[in-house]
């Protein structure tokens, strides 16, 4: 069965949006269609740091919706002007997803031939020395959402999704000498909010951007969402970066070559983005990672003292000296929710850094300067792009769209000199080289990219000295970045960077030598010797990232060679990359990873022990293939004694739950190994070859220890999931036995709910639901139950409901309203005058709805009426009434606490107090009552993509809802109101798709007295 859309997706947001606007401005009798500020009276109402001065340097109507800024080699201000947005021109919307990712019609095809769009790339000029952009011409016009360019190579690169193009213009005149090319294709363009943006030229020659939430890439067979990617120009080379991380925009690196990327990850400012790492995103909204055997992922750099709202874009490190020194080699970036800019300390954390709040370098005063990118300019000063609109939200894809604004300031010492600018173009390659020693970043830049384009031997010998000789290690770093930008890198002459003494130096001549994917074998000893004596954590942490991209037996020598140092084993990023490192030749060199890796004495070391040896296991087991399951065997076998020995079952367990649910309880017993079985699998749908009997080096292990009388549930569960006929009786027997304790009936029951299939398993379950048993064995015999659809199970059910308390009875009755057959005979039984009509509530008739059965509906419709969401008249004028109510007098704390405990700590969390269901409310805009109150009265105005209620329909009829917690290839995960989790196999899914309907009630308040409200939105918006 098909489940049919609950309402339309455009109506439902519509209908939203007219209970916002008509509230707030009701409420607050303010003017909806009101302009912002003029760009005089903006600069006047701006607040800057002490010792600064903000300037306005271009406006509408020159410049309309920034998106990005930089200067050119020549001075000029390139701005463009993202007017396409939110829709690509000439497309058509197909559909949209649960995640609100469009699908269109067609992939636009590049530029000339594709759809023109009105964004446009264009050059500001400053005509009369005023420090005024006055004079504006568009270098490119007619892109079709377009969100990132860089300078360099003879032209400007620009990202068009779904194109990485590149614009010729070699005899600089500002038009372009022909068409585009198309470099790359393939970035996503699902959500126009998100899509590959920020292009920047790292210190290594590699021209560097991101990719942010909600759309997916397929660029040269490697798939990606959020992500660091990579392209070189001369070696037309693709990479991904690193994956995760959020919706990103913005990058730069540090003046060590750190790469740092803005976030819109609350609580946090930026995330340290490192060589082939995995970093963590919303894995709610967007499934897990492409490779599920990275078992782990960096968070965001941890942040203290945050402030302002949750998106941080455009940050850049500021390394120039117009600003006083207490600025070098901040991060400033832009809070575009808080309408300000901000500068943040960055501070080394071994491997890694933590960043902490500075102050406000700009306050705009004014809701409608929505900053969107922010840089460094020659002249040292800060440039900021802003937006400038009253919305700074996603907008829905089909309002008016107001494109008139748009502003650029300039953030700048009140003590700065005017500086004379030269265009680098005008210098020789030896006065390129002076500048890579220039305090101003800008210049530095602008000198290593004008050499890499040269590409004069001169320079290359001079820059070579100085990379080795230099006493200068700033210098030094600059000079082998440029060389290999160059295209100059040789490892065998820069090899003797290995040793140098500054730990940056040996750390980049890694990571260069990593990227040709070999090492000569003269470095090749020098790596292992850095493997074991360098004490640098940034040294270590690229030799592990390196390691990753050399041949197998290298890569396996170095992994293994720094697990033996215990000094780095609580590094915040080291022991993942080990992993990582390893995890890419676990199973293409089996035999040679166990070798290094299964030696009894490798229990003895606590780095090996807690990073290795069990997510090998579960990587050997998630693969499912004979050999990887000798390979777990051999591991379980090294296990010195019980403990260690239970924590590999525990990741062999983890790691078989990959494969998914098999359906072979009850084959006969394998001959030799009495209780554990031999098995056939079924071959599952990520096209892994699966093993057809069962290894007999795991069968001999398991044998060893298996007990005919054991209760273990680990034990029973992996056998289970390898087959064993002996430990399938021996869960159902435990589960069913009235002498044992509750707790190991519990455990069986949850292992057959997720393993047991028989029909002798339904039968002696179903005796479990009488008065007899406990109320959480009813109740966990009731969740393995709603698995099944058997009419058996309806009438005991009904037999035994009028004996149960009210809890029993409203878990019964989900269980039978998930299926259509037994939700028609219980609704029949309420027809009948059996049961009152307030036996069922509201919102299980809305799962009812979900059938979309015209039995049940006429049901429905006879005794309840329509049940739908309340219309956006009804709820407005219920929030008028609140609203009166809550002015009428003021509320009780302690009061309010109880109210929260009993009608929202069931999902939502307060300061300490409830679960986490629904979001956190502690950080929520609790202060606002305005915001407060439409949130409580339409629950469905703005639903957090985390926080979506999806609806799940199995191949045989069931409907679950509830929030999706948890995703594998093998199964889903969905949480329901009553916090209990449900996880079904993904065989068994027909359909998953997000409801418009949060899983919040709507009717909260209505069952409130006057007095009651006060006392909750008391307790609700008073500070901890």
């Amino acid at each position: 069965m098909r489940v049919e859309a609950v309402t339309d997706r455009t109506t439902v947001f519509l209908a939203r949006v007219t209970v916002i606007t008509l509230f707030v401005c009701l409420t607050l009798q303010a003017d909806c269609l009101a302009q912002g500020f003029p760009p005089e009276e903006a600069v006047q109402r701006m607040t800057v740091a002490e010792g600064f001065k903000v300037e306005l340097v271009a406006s509408e109507p020159l410049v309309r919706q920034p998106v990005a800024i930089d200067i050119d080699d020549r001075g000029r201000l390139w701005v463009l002007q993202y007017l396409q947005y939110p829709n690509p021109a000439g497309l058509k919307r197909v559909k949209v997803d649960r995640f609100s990712r469009t699908t269109y019609d067609r992939i636009p095809e590049p530029p000339p031939a594709g759809p023109k769009g009105a964004d446009r790339l264009t050059i500001l000029e400053d005509t009369n020395g005023d420090g005024q952009f006055d004079r504006a011409r568009d270098f490119i016009s007619d892109l079709n959402i377009a969100s990132g360019f860089a300078f360099g190579h003879g032209g400007v690169f620009v990202l068009q999704t779904p194109y990485l193009l590149f614009y010729p213009d070699r005899n600089r005149d500002d038009i372009p000498d022909g068409d585009p090319e198309v470099l790359l294709k393939g970035f996503g363009m699902e959500d126009t909010s998100s899509v590959a943006n920020s292009l920047v030229w790292g210190p290594d020659g590699w021209l560097y951007g991101t990719q942010g939430t909600n759309i997916t890439a397929h660029i040269r067979g490697i798939e990606f969402e959020q992500g660091i990617w990579r392209y070189h120009p001369v070696s037309r080379k693709f990479e991904l970066f690193m994956e995760g991380g959020g919706n990103m925009w913005g990058l730069d690196f540090d003046q060590y070559g750190n790469l740092l990327a803005g976030t819109n990850y609350g609580g946090y400012l930026m995330i340290h983005c490192v060589q082939g790492a995995y970093y963590a995103k919303s894995f709610a909204k967007h499934g897990e990672l492409h490779n599920p055997f990275a078992l782990g992922y960096f968070q965001h750099v941890p942040h203290k003292n945050f402030q302002g709202g949750h998106v941080t874009v455009g940050g850049f490190l500021y390394q120039s000296d117009q600003f006083p020194s207490l600025y070098r080699n901040k991060y400033i970036a832009v809070d575009t929710l808080a309408h300000a800019v901000r500068w943040h300390h960055t501070q080394p954390d071994q491997s890694t850094f933590r960043s902490e709040n500075g102050g406000v370098l700009l306050q705009a005063n004014d809701t409608w300067f929505a900053p969107s990118d922010a840089t460094q300019g020659p002249d040292g000063a800060v440039y900021i792009a802003d937006w400038h609109d009253q919305r700074t939200a996603h907008p829905d894809p089909d309002a008016t769209w107001d494109r008139s604004n748009g502003r650029v300031f300039r953030i700048s010492s009140r003590s700065a000199k005017p500086v004379r600018h030269v265009d680098p173009h005008s210098l020789s390659s030896s006065q390129l080289v002076d500048l890579l020693s220039s305090s101003n970043e800008w210049q530095v830049r602008r000198a290593r990219r004008m050499l890499s384009e040269r590409r004069d031997a001169q320079a290359i010998d001079t820059l070579r000295t100085l990379s080795q000789n230099s006493d200068d290690q700033k210098l030094a770093l600059q000079a082998l970045w440029t060389l290999n930008a160059m295209g100059a890198f040789d490892q065998v002459q820069e090899g003797s960077l290995l040793t140098h003494q500054d730990p940056h130096i040996r750390a980049w001549t890694i990571r260069l030598i990593g990227d040709t994917k070999q090492v000569s074998d003269e470095n090749w000893q020098k790596l292992l010797s850095i493997a074991k004596t360098d004490t640098s954590p940034t040294v270590i942490s690229q030799l592990a990232s390196s390691a990753k991209r050399l041949p197998a037996t290298q890569c396996i020598a170095l992994v293994r060679q720094i697990l033996d140092r215990s000094e780095f084993r609580n590094d915040p990023h080291i022991p993942l990359l080990l992993w990582w490192a390893l995890e890419r030749n676990a199973v293409s060199h089996t035999d040679e990873v166990l070798q290094v890796f299964s030696r009894p004495d490798d229990w003895q070391n606590p780095f090996l022990r807690e990073v290795i040896l069990g997510r090998l296991m579960r990587r050997y087991a998630g693969e499912g293939s004979n050999a990887s399951l000798a390979a777990c065997a051999r591991l379980l076998a090294t296990a010195p004694e019980e403990g260690e020995r239970r924590r590999m079952l525990t990741e062999l367990d983890a790691g078989l739950k990959m494969l998914g649910r098999e359906r072979l309880p009850g084959l006969p017993l394998g001959p030799k190994y009495g209780n554990i079985a031999a098995i056939s699998r079924v071959e599952q749908s990520n096209q892994v070859t699966r093993l057809k009997t069962l290894p007999p080096e795991l069968a001999d292990q398991l044998a060893t220890i298996w007990n005919d009388n054991t209760t273990d549930p680990l034990l029973i569960r992996v056998a289970m999931r390898l087959g064993s006929k002996a430990a399938y009786d021996r869960a159902l027997n435990l589960a069913t036995d009235k002498t044992r304790t509750e707790k190991t009936r519990l455990d069986m029951l949850a292992i057959l709910q997720e393993l047991g299939e028989s029909q002798e398993c339904r039968d002696r379950v179903l005796k479990l639901v009488d008065g007899s048993e406990t109320p959480s064995i009813q109740r966990a015999a009731l969740n393995l139950l709603s698995r099944f659809s058997d009419e058996r199970i309806t009438e005991r059910l009904l037999a035994q409901y009028e004996k149960m308390d009210a809890t029993l009875r409203s878990h019964t009755r989900d269980v039978l309203l998930g299926r259509a057959d037994s939700a028609l005979v219980f609704l029949k039984v309420i027809d009948d005058g059996t049961y009152p009509l307030t036996e069922v509530s509201a919102d299980q008739l809305r799962r009812v709805a979900l059938h979309n059965d015209p039995r049940l509906n006429e049901l429905v419709r006879k005794h309840w009426g329509n049940i739908r969401a309340g219309t956006p008249e009804e709820k407005l004028a219920e929030i008028r009434r609140i609203s009166n109510d809550l002015r009428a007098g003021s509320g009780n704390l302690a009061q309010g606490k109880l109210l929260f405990e009993k009608q929202c700590a069931t999902c939502h969390k307060l300061n300490d107090d409830g679960k986490e269901i629904g979001p956190d409310l502690t950080k929520a805009n609790r202060q606002d009552q305005s915001f407060l109150l439409v949130s409580i009265v339409d629950p469905n105005t703005q639903i957090r993509k985390e926080y979506l209620n999806y609806i799940l329909v199995t191949i045989n009829g069931r409907v679950l809802t509830g929030l999706l917690v948890e995703e594998s290839p093998a199964s889903v995960t969905l949480l329901n109101a009553k916090n209990e989790r449900t996880t079904v196999s993904r065989a068994d899914i027909e359909e998953l798709k997000a409801s418009p309907v949060s899983l919040m009630p709507e009717d909260l308040l209505k069952k409130l007295t006057p007095q009651q409200v006060r006392d909750l939105f008391q307790y609700l918006q008073t500070k901890k």
